[in-house]
């Protein structure tokens, strides 16, 4: 590349220019020079024209040491590249003047004298300038063109005319010598310009490598094989607070730490595991590590080993992920609500509890039931519910100390694990105090709440503990208290595990059965109260099994809901309700159950729809009954699909009114049609008159509501009876009218109904003896 003026950036064109009037002392001692060489050949040969030559020395020499005066004061930083070429022109023309009187005064000593000293100190003055013009000329290539020239051709020139054919072939050698010196000049310029601009692009990475490194967002050390500091930017000084980086450089890491600067926060206490961990970082035995330097500083360090020793340590701030993470893990294993640890936690907890024990012994598994949370979320709301469960594991680890682990499985469910550290071989009495203390009065918002819980354990040997068998085991028993009654305490025993296995057998069974859709249909009629006409039936599920018979409706549609394929059989119950149905009289609807899992989405929508539309029965002959269990939660999407059913044109009952604990808000809030009171209202009427007027003030109040009242559960001539004369329902369903029947008897039971009607006067005011 050359290096030409007009191609070479501003900034190094300046610096060329710069070096041009860089240095005042050689131009003084060349002056002096050429004055002292020409007054000595004026002194040899008498002759004034050297004394002219000097003189114009001084007139160039005063010209140029001012002209270097004036670029010397001029601010340069606002200069164009015009203004630098008109600087370098002028000072071209100086030290062009200056080589020609060297020139003019060889040329007229060649051809005037025929002295050896006056030709040879001429010569020598001048090529010792020229000499210099690489030197002090090279940052330009006019003035060293200028200069060779100059000097050179008026040689050249007195050469041809001193009629001396030796000069004349000296005088030829030196335009070698001129094309030799503008080349050096050239090669000069060019390497330094080179160089010029590599330094500058150095520079510009330094800064850019100096700015990356200062605005990282993480800390960076570079330590050399003795662990001193190479390197350290301004992150690294902030999160050690270090203070200034540029004191830093070249001081030991391990002192920097331990005494640091006026600012360091790490002293010669620095704990030993960070120390510790630091030379396993430098040495290589770790590439990274998670050091805790205080409560709020907590920084994670990685390091790389550099080829030629030391080490690059990054590092950065992650207090706030360890917090996060520590959070997240904390959320993973406790419950957030009682703080106690989750089921996975607590398997580990006592995982670790077993691995501590020395000898084998006995450990016990108890499971508690909180009885009485439901009815606390459904009269006092949820929040009241979590206050209650808050309440009881506090009072559960009070109870616990030391001697057993509490742990929260899930909803109303706690468990303990009794590791018996002390053998104390009545394990289960100590399991049983603790189901005594622990049911008891709970204060939840300024109320008193008597809590009672269904307990189950296991006591095995800890030799034979299977983390994966243990829970099973409890919630059998825990099953077992449940079916006992309220607040039972259960120890597992082996035929619960083959209860359960006949049970699983059961449910394999019963999927099978609803695939294959081999269950059955039977219908209860509901006859108007003077048993004059059917109005509707109610459907009702039947499963036969073929080894164990008939199964009762409320085993299998437990073990329905249990498995989730309950809205199957809703499916099934609806598509055969409808079919059967149609085939009945018009004037007779059909009824069908939906379990609360039909009603968590709308998807029991389209079941209904469609099965009406394959069916052909109109929408105002099904009725869909739903129980209070099924509105306990999730009222609103409930409501919601109660009400696009309603819409269709299909008739909504409650059934079982009466069984809950907020049966009249839903009377208020739902879209109901029909109500049906639950036959436990039914029972004594005739000898409680007490029950009986709630069974008349619930009527009452639905009748104001205009609801439709059915009585469920009539069994006896006397409820009938009575039922009558105070008309406290619409309709009866119940034994004594009839049990349920097939499909194909309702219309038999219909024509008789009509028949007794007809053949009876005033049936419908009058009883009439069966």
């Amino acid at each position: 590349m050359k290096a030409r003026s007009a191609a070479v950036p501003t900034d190094v064109y300046l610096s060329f220019v710069e070096s041009l009037f860089g240095n005042r002392r050689t131009l003084f001692v060349g002056m002096v020079a050429h004055i002292l060489t020409y007054m000595a050949v004026y002194h040899k040969t008498r002759d004034f024209f050297y004394i002219g030559l000097s003189l114009a020395f001084l007139l160039v020499f005063a010209h140029r040491i001012r002209l270097f005066a004036r670029f010397s004061k001029a601010d340069k930083s606002l200069w164009s590249r015009q203004e630098i070429a008109r600087w370098e022109h002028r000072y071209v023309i100086g030290a062009a003047s200056t080589a020609a009187i060297l020139g003019i005064g060889c040329g007229y000593a060649i051809l005037f004298f025929e002295d050896t000293f006056v030709e040879l100190a001429c010569v020598a003055v001048t090529m010792a300038s020229m000499v210099s013009v690489v030197g002090r000329n090279y940052g330009s290539r006019l003035a060293v063109s200028l200069q060779t020239m100059a000097a050179c051709l008026p040689i050249i020139v007195a050469a041809l005319f001193a009629d001396d054919p030796y000069k004349l072939l000296l005088s030829i050698m030196l335009i070698p010598f001129m094309l030799t010196t503008q080349s050096m000049a050239t090669g000069v310029r060019e390497f330094l310009y080179e160089n010029v601009v590599a330094s500058q692009e150095m520079k510009k990475i330094a800064g850019s490598f100096d700015t990356a490194l200062n605005n990282m967002t993480h800390g960076l050390l570079m330590l050399d094989p003795d662990n001193r500091i190479e390197v350290i930017n301004r992150k690294a000084c902030e999160l050690l607070h270090l203070g200034d980086l540029t004191q830093l450089k070249n001081c030991d890491l391990d002192v920097v730490l331990r005494y640091g600067t006026r600012h360091a926060f790490v002293d010669g206490s620095m704990p030993g595991l960070i120390q510790k961990q630091l030379s396993q970082l430098t040495d290589g035995t770790i590439s990274r590590a998670v050091m805790q330097f205080s409560e709020d500083m907590i920084l994670e360090f990685s390091a790389t080993r550099r080829p030629e020793g030391g080490v690059v340590l990054i590092f950065e701030d992650v207090t706030a992920r360890v917090r996060a993470d520590r959070k997240i893990l904390h959320m993973v294993r406790f419950d957030a609500l009682t703080g106690l640890p989750h089921r996975n936690y607590f398997s580990e907890l006592v995982k670790d509890e077993l691995a501590r024990r020395r000898q084998p012994g006995e450990v016990g598994f108890m499971v508690l039931d909180v009885a009485e949370l439901k009815h606390v979320n459904d009269m006092r709301g949820h929040l009241a519910g979590d206050r209650l469960l808050v309440a009881i594991a506090n009072r559960l680890l009070a109870l616990a100390g030391r001697e057993a682990l509490v742990g929260h499985l899930v909803g109303d469910h706690f468990a303990l694990f009794f590791p018996n550290v002390a053998r104390d071989t009545d394990l289960e009495a100590r399991m049983r105090n603790l189901h005594a203390a622990a049911s008891a009065d709970y204060e939840v918002e300024g109320t008193t709440m008597p809590v009672s819980f269904s307990a189950g354990c296991v006591i095995v040997d800890s030799s034979d503990l299977r983390m994966e068998e243990w829970q099973i085991k409890a919630d059998l028993a825990l099953y077992e208290s449940k079916s006992r009654g309220k607040g039972v305490f259960t120890v597992f025993e082996q035929e619960m595990d083959a209860r359960y296995v006949e049970r699983q057998r059961l449910k394999t069974d019963l999927a099978a059965a609803v695939a294959a859709g081999s269950l059955g249909v039977v219908y209860q009629p509901m006859y108007r109260l003077d048993g004059s006409r059917i109005d509707c039936c109610e459907a009702l599920s039947r499963w036969t099994h073929p080894e164990r018979g008939a199964i009762p409706p409320d085993v299998f549609i437990h073990i329905a809901e249990e498995m989730g394929i309950v809205s199957d059989i809703t499916r099934f119950m609806i598509v055969q309700a409808c079919r059967d149905c149609v085939a009945w009289p018009s004037y007779i609807s059909v009824s069908v159950n939906l379990s609360e899992h039909d009603l968590r989405n709308e998807a029991i929508i389209q079941i209904v729809m469609e099965a009406l539309k394959e069916t052909g029965l109109a929408p105002e002959r099904l009725h869909l009954e739903v129980t209070e269990g099924s509105l306990v939660e999730e009222v609103a999407n409930v409501r919601l699909i109660l009400e696009q059913l309603r819409t269709q044109g299909i008739t909504i009952a409650i059934d079982d009114f009466g069984t809950g604990f907020s049966s009249l808000s839903y009377l208020d809030t739902l879209p109901v049609d029909v109500v049906k009171i639950d036959r436990s209202f039914v029972l004594d009427i005739s000898e409680d008159a007490r029950r009986f007027r709630l069974l008349r003030g619930i009527v009452t109040m639905s009748r104001q509501l205009g609801l439709q009242i059915v009585i469920e559960g009539v069994e006896t001539e006397e409820q009938l009876a009575l039922l009558r004369k105070y008309e406290c329902a619409d309709l009866i369903q119940g034994y004594v009218y009839s049990m349920p029947v097939a499909a194909e008897t309702v219309g038999l039971l219909a024509e008789r109904a009509e028949m007794t009607a007809r053949a009876t006067p005033g049936l419908g005011t009058a009883y009439v003896e069966k």
